[in-house]
């Protein structure tokens, strides 16, 4: 089974025992084949801009299907992560983005991103914000 490290073909050293949980944690997934990847795997390692041309179009598959997937933190976590790439990691994956962004739009048209009463800090809010950016409005 492929990993980011076989890919890469760039094998991290193991991390030091007083390295944050972060550290350990993406260099643990470096080695863990990328078809058991969980939604919170893609979150974190996308979140660390973290072997993205393998995990990005595994990435998309998910919320394609369900965009608000939730990794351990709330729905919509990989998604956020997703699009906070730079535009470079969708380069090769032009389709998919517009696939992605259809998606997105009818997302956004209805409850609870429509809601005019959306605080500031209301995190369906800050979530509509990073995909309006996305789609380009």
């Amino acid at each position: 089974m492929t990993t980011i490290e076989q890919l890469e073909r760039d094998v991290w050293p193991a991390p030091d025992p007083d390295d944050t949980f972060l550290v350990r944690r993406c260099t643990e997934l470096r080695r863990k084949p990328l078809a058991e990847f969980t939604v919170e795997d893609l979150r974190i390692m996308l979140g660390q801009e973290i072997g993205v041309p393998a995990l990005l179009p595994l990435a998309i598959q998910v919320l394609l299907r369900d965009p608000m997937a939730e990794g351990d933190y709330y729905p919509g976590d990989l998604l956020r992560n997703v699009l906070r790439l730079p535009d470079s990691a969708w380069s090769n994956l032009r389709a998919d983005r517009k696939r992605l962004a259809s998606v997105l739009a009818k997302l956004v048209a209805g409850p609870p991103f429509s809601d005019p009463g959306l605080r500031p800090r209301d995190p369906y809010r800050e979530l509509r914000d990073v995909i309006l950016r996305f789609l380009g409005r």
